[in-house]
C-alpha cells in the first residue's frame, strides 16, 4: 500500500516538475540543505500528515511531525518540519501542501457536522463523492475529523439505488435477492424515496435504509412507519441529501443514526498553510 501511495505522490511531484526546477538549477548550489517548515494559517483540523510521512521519509527527508491528524491548529502553529536536500525540498513543496490543505480542508469540514449531529447521537459519513485518485486521503482526512469513511470502494457493501431498482423488480425483490447472494459478511444498504419504501426496505431485512433527500418532515414519517412496526431497531437509518451545517441538527434531532454529506469531501475549503524554507 505505501509502495503505491508513494508512486502516486511522486507523479504528482513529476506533473509539476516535468523535466527539472529551472528556478532552483540556477539558484540554489548543488548539494545544498535546508529545512521546511510547514505553517497553519487558519484556525482547522490537520490531516494528511499520516498520509505523507512515510513517503517523505522514503524520499530521503527527516522529518518532525508537531501536529498530527486529527489534532486542531491555529494561524502559526508549526504542523511538521523536512531537513533534506534543498532543491527537492522546493521541488516537493508545493504537492506536499496542496496534499496537506485539501486534506486538512476535508478534515475541518467534517468536524464541523460531527461536533452538530453528536449532540444528538448521530454520526457523519461521507460517500463516493471523492476525487479521482484522492480517495484513500479523503478518506483518511473524514476520520480525521471524527467521521466515519462510509463504502470505501464498491466492492465493500451492497449499496442499492434507484438505478439497480429499475433492474431488480422494487425495493422489497431487489433486498431480498441482495441477501440471497452476497456473503454474510455484506451489509445490504437501500436508497429509497418515500417512507412507504423505506418500511418496504426495512421488512425486506435490509441492515442499512437510506433516505434520499428527505425533508425533515418526511424522515419523521419514515421513522414513525418503522418504529410502528416494530423494526426501528433493527435497522440503520442514514439521511443524506444536502446535508450542511445550517441543517445537519435538524435531522440528527430527529433520532436517525447516520448523516451523510457528500460536500465535506467534493466541496471542502482548504485549509491555509504555508512553508518555510531555510537554508542550512
Amino acid at each position: 500500500m505505501e509502495e503505491a501511495r508513494l508512486i502516486k505522490f511522486l507523479s504528482w511531484i513529476e506533473e509539476d516538475v516535468v523535466f527539472w526546477d529551472e528556478t532552483s538549477r540556477l539558484l540554489v548550489p548543488a548539494g545544498a540543505k535546508a529545512i521546511g517548515r510547514v505553517l497553519a494559517k487558519a484556525e482547522g483540523v490537520v490531516a494528511g500528515v499520516e498520509f505523507v510521512e512515510p513517503l517523505l521519509r522514503r524520499m530521503g527527508f527527516e522529518v518532525d511531525v508537531h501536529r498530527r491528524d486529527g489534532e486542531a491548529v491555529q494561524p502559526g502553529d508549526l504542523i511538521m518540519e523536512l531537513r533534506g536536500d534543498a532543491r527537492k525540498l522546493l521541488e516537493v513543496g508545493r504537492v506536499l501542501l496542496n496534499v496537506l490543505m485539501h486534506a486538512s480542508g476535508v478534515a475541518t469540514a467534517t468536524r464541523g457536522l460531527v461536533e452538530r449531529a453528536q449532540r444528538h447521537g448521530a454520526k457523519v459519513a461521507a460517500t463516493r463523492k471523492t476525487l479521482p485518485g484522492l480517495r484513500a486521503l479523503e478518506k483518511m482526512a473524514v476520520m480525521a475529523g471524527g467521521g466515519d469513511p462510509h463504502r470505501l470502494s464498491l466492492s465493500d457493501a451492497v449499496l442499492i439505488k434507484k438505478e439497480h431498482l429499475r433492474f431488480a423488480g422494487g425495493v422489497g425483490e431487489a433486498v431480498r435477492k441482495a441477501k440471497e447472494g452476497t456473503s454474510f459478511t455484506k451489509k445490504v444498504e437501500v436508497e429509497v424515496e418515500t417512507p412507504e419504501d423505506a418500511l418496504e426496505a426495512a421488512l425486506a431485512g435490509a441492515d442499512i435504509v437510506m433516505l434520499d433527500n428527505f425533508s425533515p418532515e418526511d424522515v419523521k414519517r419514515a421513522l414513525d412507519l418503522l418504529k410502528r412496526e416494530g423494526l426501528r431497531d433493527k435497522v440503520v437509518v442514514e439521511v443524506s441529501g444536502g446535508i450542511n451545517e445550517e441543517n445537519v441538527e435538524d435531522y440528527a434531532r430527529l433520532g436517525v443514526d447516520v448523516l451523510s454529506s457528500g460536500g465535506i469531501t467534493h466541496s471542502a475549503r482548504a485549509l491555509d498553510m504555508s512553508m518555510e524554507v531555510i537554508p542550512l
